[in-house]
């Protein structure tokens, strides 16, 4: 097989890929994926959260065959080109209000990084030289390269870079399930918040920026804020002068059931990053908005040398500004945000009769973002030994009835494309009620059998 001969996988232990059979994909059609077999799955986690209307949306296909006829790509150092062009107008068009610049990369960890970046210089244009901190959560992700693995939080990805990396102020994620800082979420109070403002109020002079997952923080295992703590963490920034970056990578493009989290509690940021679902699932792109204030701190002349100095090579490639163009056209003339309610209470039904199984911790849903926390002892949320990689085993299991999901440790992950029916919703559901039971009621699990990389 020549993956495993010539193919590093990201996230991936290679030994074990390569002493094991894997699944092939080879064509996909609407939420499905078809194997080299012929047999077909849904995809349960749209490709790895990108996908938003299907595979082979023909609309996505027709826009990206007409840019091929035009120009595949061109620079956009010194030159500019109209797809770029057309898609960031429309993209401060939906954004929060005060978002109207644009600056394109290409994934969501690069347009993190460029946010990082452009938050530190501003500040030094400014004047304000000693603010070069930054506040993240604890078990942030932002990506992978290496100012947002600095500001990233999950151990198990990012300890081994530790020796390369700035350090943040971490402060408590806003988890309920997992709060260290009260036993009682009816009279905590928000703590999490207070401990928020405690350090802003002693260090705000030497703090840049904030940057925060709104609402969902996914890598994490989709831990979920409670309603008004992203409101409160805007009105903190803002009295204390530093910037909010929010990373809407995962949660943009309707995920949450609207357009952008922050449209939940009325937020405007600073900035915005966005990736993943901006295409459609098509093709690499991503985008960094900021505030007017922020881009006229960059202007100046040719002597001043106030210039952003970060590029990409495929920056605002025609292609992909393109495909996420259709993307756009897509939403409004399907009227996709509005079509989310039913398809969200679909599955809020069926994640509570989920949320009744033995072994189900947390049932955490945002929208159609969707995290199952499994635990050995749910009543004292003791979780099962690593070892046994039981969201995995359910995972695998969930493939046998025809449903692609993967796993964050022992939290199972369901982010279908929106795309789906509140019927196929229902059925993946089913499956992956039925795959937990099947997997956690068993009484003995051969932890040597399986391997988390074999999905």
């Amino acid at each position: 097989m020549k993956d495993k001969q010539f193919v590093w996988h990201p996230f991936t232990q290679m030994k074990d890929w390569v002493s094991r059979p894997q699944m092939v994909i080879s064509a996909a059609q609407g939420i499905k994926l078809i194997d080299t077999d012929g047999n077909e799955f849904y995809d349960g986690v749209s490709s790895l959260w990108v996908n938003i209307h299907g595979h082979r949306k023909a609309e996505i296909d027709q826009a990206i065959v007409e840019q091929l006829g035009k120009v595949a790509h061109t620079t956009m150092l010194g030159l500019a080109n109209i797809p770029a062009s057309q898609l960031a107008e429309q993209l401060v068009a939906v954004a929060p209000p005060g978002l109207t610049k644009v600056f394109y990369s290409d994934d969501g960890s690069t347009a993190v990084e460029v946010a990082l970046k452009m938050a530190f210089q501003y500040w030094q244009h400014k004047g304000k030289t000693g603010k070069q901190k930054f506040i993240a959560l604890e078990q942030a992700y932002h990506g992978d390269t290496v100012g947002t693995v600095s500001v990233g939080g999950i151990d198990l990805f990012h300890r081994v870079f530790k020796p390369l990396l700035f350090t943040p102020v971490h402060i408590p994620a806003p988890s309920c399930y997992h709060c260290r800082l009260s036993s009682d979420q009816a009279v905590c109070g928000m703590q999490c918040v207070t401990v928020l403002e405690q350090v802003l109020a002693e260090h705000h002079e030497e703090i840049a920026g904030m940057v925060i997952e709104p609402l969902v923080q996914a890598a994490a295992g989709m831990l979920m804020s409670p309603p008004g703590y992203l409101a409160k963490i805007r009105e903190l920034t803002r009295k204390y002068d530093v910037l909010l970056i929010v990373d809407e990578v995962a949660t943009g493009f309707g995920r949450t059931g609207k357009m952008f989290a922050c449209e939940h509690e009325q937020v405007s940021p600073d900035m915005m990053t966005l990736s993943k679902g901006i295409t459609g699932g098509y093709l690499p792109l991503a985008a960094t908005l900021t505030t007017q204030a922020i881009y006229d701190a960059f202007l100046g002349d040719y002597a001043d040398k106030k210039t952003f100095y970060h590029g990409h090579s495929y920056t605002g490639n025609p292609l992909a500004c393109a495909a996420a163009l259709a993307n756009l056209k897509i939403f409004r003339e399907e009227r996709v945000i509005e079509g989310l309610a039913a398809k969200i209470a679909a599955a809020a039904a069926k994640l509570e009769q989920i949320g009744k199984l033995a072994h189900a911790g947390d049932v955490r849903q945002c929208g159609l973002i969707v995290g199952i926390e499994l635990m050995q002892d749910k009543d004292r949320k003791a979780p099962y030994p690593w070892e046994q990689a039981v969201g995995a085993r359910v995972c695998l299991q969930a493939r046998k009835y025809g449903l692609i999901i993967r796993p964050i440790g022992d939290v199972v992950i369901f982010m279908p494309p929106l795309a789906s029916t509140v019927k196929e919703i229902e059925e993946m559901l089913d499956i992956i009620h039925r795959s937990i039971q099947e997997v956690t009621e068993r009484t003995f699990i051969n932890s040597d059998s399986l391997q988390p990389t074999d999905l």
